[in-house]
C-alpha cells in the first residue's frame, strides 16, 4: 500500500534529512536481546512475483529480472514511498525460499549501501519516520530470514544500519504527522529499543508517547478522525504489536494503550463482514486475506461488535449476510484528505462474496480516478442531479491535498431490533443547502439473511428548504430534479437484466443467485462500473445497477428490494478459493 506522510511540511523534511546525517555516528547494536519473531503478514501471490522480477508498487509495474530495486527510478512518489517502507519484505518471507531471500537480502543491503548513509543521498522519503518505522519492524521481524548465510562483516553492517535508524526514530518521532504516521514512528521505536541490545533507553520516551496518542487519535468508540477502516486496522495492528513487545520485554502495557485496543477492537468487529474483509470506505480496501481476524486474535480482546455505531458505521448482519453502512458526516479537515462522498452508502456480503459494493480508492490509479473514487456516484447511495454530497476543494498548495468541504452537517440515525429483523434508517442533509431536499434512506435486514428491503426519500421538510426546492424547480421547468440510485455490484458477480428488464439477476461463484426488483417508479438499468484495488495494476471491470427518476414534488420516494431466489439453498458449501491476479 503507498501511503506515506503527505503532509509533512518542508521544514519538517530538511530536519529529517539533518537527523538522518547525523545517524551515521550511532555505534552499531551487538545484536537482539532475544529472538524475534515475524508477526507481519505478506501475500504468498505477490511475493512470486516480485522474485519473477515484477515490481507493482502503487499501481506501478516495473518488469526485470535482474535490476536491483534502488536502481529503479521512481515515477511518483506513492511507488518510492511504498518500497522504501519495506511492506514488500514480507511477500518475500510468506514464499521463504532460497530465491525470494537472496532477492530480500539483495534489497535490504542495496538500501544500506544507496540510502543508509543518511541526508544527500537518494530519496527524501527513505528517512522520513513513518517509513523508518514501518521498515525497521520489517527488518526485525524477518532478522533470522535475512541473516541466514550472511557473513559476521555483513552481519554487523545490519546491525549497524537498525541501530541508526532507530536512533533517528528517537530524534524526529515528533516530527510525523498526528494519526498512523506518528503510531508507526512510535511502534517501530518501542519494537527496536526493546529489541536491539544496547537500545534499550530509547524505548521508554516512546512508550510514553504512544500512550498519549492514543488518548489523543482514539476516539470513544474506538475510531480515529479519518473514518479509515483499514487505516484503524492498521494502528491496531501497531498498537498489538507493540504490546506484544513490552510483554515480551518484561515490561507493563500502558494503560491508555490497552484501553485503546479494547475499544477498537469491537469497532473492527461492526466493520467486518461476513468473508473477514473490512468494509471498503473512505480510502481504505478490504486488507489483506485473514489480517484483520489474524489481528483480532493476536489482541486477545473478546467480545462482539459495538451496538450501535463503530466510527460512524451501522452494521447489520443476519445468517450469513453482513450490511455496513457509512452512517455519519465524513471526516473534516486535514483527516478528510482521503475522505468519500460517501453518507449513507452501504455494502453487502453474502457468505464468502462480496455482492453490493463501493467502488473504491482510485489513489494508486492517477489523479482523476482518485477524484472519481472519491464522489457519491462511485458508492451505493443515491446521488442527486451528478452531485457529490460533499465536493473536494481546492488543492492544498504545501501538501498537494484535496480536502472534503461542503458535506453534510448533520446525521440523523436510527437502529432497530425488529420481530422479523434488523433495520437501519437515516439521513443526511448534504443537498439541502442547494436543492431544499434532505435523502433519507431505510434499510431493513431479514432475519435469515436472505433479504434486504429498501427505501430511499428525498424530502423538503421545513419552510425554507420548500423555497429552496421550488426555485430549483422553476429553473428547471417542470422536469423536476434528477436523481440516481446506484448499487454497484463486485467484478465476480455475474449479472443480467430479467423479467422484460424490471428486475436484475445476480449468480454469485458460490451459486447463490440474488435478484433486485423495485417498485417501478425508476427507470431500471444495468451500466458498466469499475472495481478499484490498491494491490492491482488497473482498474476493474464491473457492473452497477441504476434506479434513474426525477424527484418533482417535496417528497420522491423510491422502494426497492434485494433477495435470494427461492432456489437458492438456504447453506451453500462455497468451497472455492481464488488466487488473485494481481497483475490483470
Amino acid at each position: 500500500m503507498s501511503r506515506y506522510d503527505r503532509v509533512a511540511g518542508r521544514g519538517t523534511r530538511m530536519m529529517n534529512r539533518l537527523y538522518a546525517w547525523r545517524a551515521r555516528k550511532q555505534p552499531a547494536a551487538t545484536g537482539f536481546v532475544s529472538q524475534p519473531e515475524p508477526r507481519t503478514i505478506g501475500s504468498f501471490a505477490r511475493g512470486r512475483q516480485l522474485v519473477a522480477g515484477n515490481l507493482l508498487f502503487a499501481g506501478f509495474l516495473v518488469e526485470s529480472e535482474t535490476t536491483g530495486l534502488w536502481d529503479v527510478n521512481a515515477p511518483d512518489a506513492a511507488f518510492d514511498a511504498e518500497r522504501q517502507g519495506f511492506g514488500w519484505l514480507d511477500d518475500l518471507a510468506a514464499v521463504g525460499d532460497i530465491k525470494a531471500r537472496v532477492k530480500a537480502q539483495k534489497w535490504v543491503w542495496g538500501w544500506i549501501e544507496t540510502h543508509g548513509a543518511g541526508a544527500g543521498l537518494g530519496s527524501a522519503l527513505a528517512w522520513s519516520p513513518d517509513l523508518t518505522g514501518r521498515r525497521v519492524i520489517r527488518w526485525i521481524n524477518h532478522a533470522l530470514f535475512l541473516l541466514s548465510g550472511k557473513d559476521r562483516a555483513e552481519t554487523e553492517v545490519f546491525y549497524q544500519s537498525l541501530s541508526q535508524q532507530t536512533w533517528f526514530l528517537s530524534q524526529r518521532w515528533q516530527g510525523a504527522s498526528p494519526g498512523l504516521p506518528r503510531f508507526e514512528a512510535l511502534t517501530g521505536l518501542i519494537y527496536a529499543g526493546l529489541t536491539l541490545q544496547g537500545r534499550e533507553e530509547l524505548a521508554d520516551p516512546a512508550i510514553k508517547a504512544l500512550a498519549l496518542e492514543c488518548e489523543a487519535q482514539i476516539d470513544a468508540e474506538g475510531g480515529v478522525p479519518t473514518r479509515n477502516p483499514e487505516e484503524l486496522l492498521e494502528v491496531f495492528t501497531l498498537l498489538t504489536w507493540a504490546a506484544a513487545a513490552l510483554h515480551e520485554a518484561g515490561r507493563t502495557v500502558p494503560a491508555a494503550q490497552t484501553a485503546a485496543i479494547e475499544r477498537i477492537a469491537p469497532a473492527l468487529r461492526t466493520l467486518r463482514h461476513t468473508d473477514g474483509g473490512l468494509a471498503r470506505f473512505h480510502g481504505g480496501g478490504r486488507g489483506l486475506e485473514g489480517w484483520l481476524d489474524h489481528a483480532l486474535a493476536a489482541s486477545h480482546v473478546a467480545g462482539d461488535h459495538r451496538d450501535g455505531l463503530a466510527m460512524g458505521y451501522a452494521r447489520l448482519a443476519a445468517r450469513r449476510t453482513s450490511l455496513v453502512i457509512d452512517a455519519a458526516v465524513p471526516p473534516a479537515g486535514a483527516a478528510s484528505s482521503n475522505g468519500h462522498a460517501s453518507t449513507l452508502a452501504f455494502e453487502l456480503t453474502s457468505g464468502r462474496r462480496p455482492l453490493i459494493v463501493n467502488c473504491g480508492s482510485g489513489e494508486t490509479f492517477g489523479l482523476e480516478w482518485r477524484r472519481a473514487g472519491r464522489a457519491t456516484p462511485s458508492h451505493s447511495t443515491l446521488c442527486l442531479a451528478g452531485h457529490s454530497s460533499a465536493r473536494l476543494a481546492a488543492a492544498d498548495r504545501t501538501t498537494g491535498q484535496e480536502m472534503l468541504v461542503d458535506g453534510p452537517k448533520e446525521v440523523q440515525v436510527a437502529l432497530d431490533e425488529l420481530a422479523d429483523g434488523h433495520r437501519f434508517q437515516g439521513g443526511h442533509d448534504g443537498y439541502l443547502r442547494d436543492f431544499g431536499l434532505t435523502h433519507a434512506r431505510t434499510l431493513q435486514l431479514s432475519d435469515d439473511g436472505r433479504g434486504l428491503s429498501g427505501e430511499d426519500l428525498l424530502v423538503a421538510i421545513e419552510d425554507p428548504a420548500k423555497k429552496t426546492f421550488s426555485k430549483v424547480l422553476d429553473r428547471s421547468g417542470a422536469k423536476g430534479v434528477g436523481f440516481e440510485l446506484r448499487l454497484h455490484l463486485h467484478p465476480e458477480v455475474d449479472s443480467a437484466l430479467d423479467l422484460g428488464g424490471s428486475a436484475v439477476s445476480m449468480a454469485l461463484k458460490s451459486g447463490e443467485i440474488w435478484v433486485f426488483r423495485h417498485d417501478g417508479s425508476c427507470e431500471l438499468t444495468l451500466e458498466p462500473s469499475v472495481y478499484l484495488e490498491k494491490t492491482r495494476l488497473k482498474p476493474r471491470a464491473a457492473k452497477q445497477i441504476v434506479l434513474s427518476g426525477r424527484a418533482i414534488e417535496y417528497a420522491t420516494r423510491v422502494r426497492w428490494t434485494l433477495s435470494k431466489a427461492q432456489e437458492t439453498a438456504i447453506a451453500v458449501r462455497d468451497l472455492n478459493r481464488d488466487d488473485p491476479e494481481i497483475f490483470e
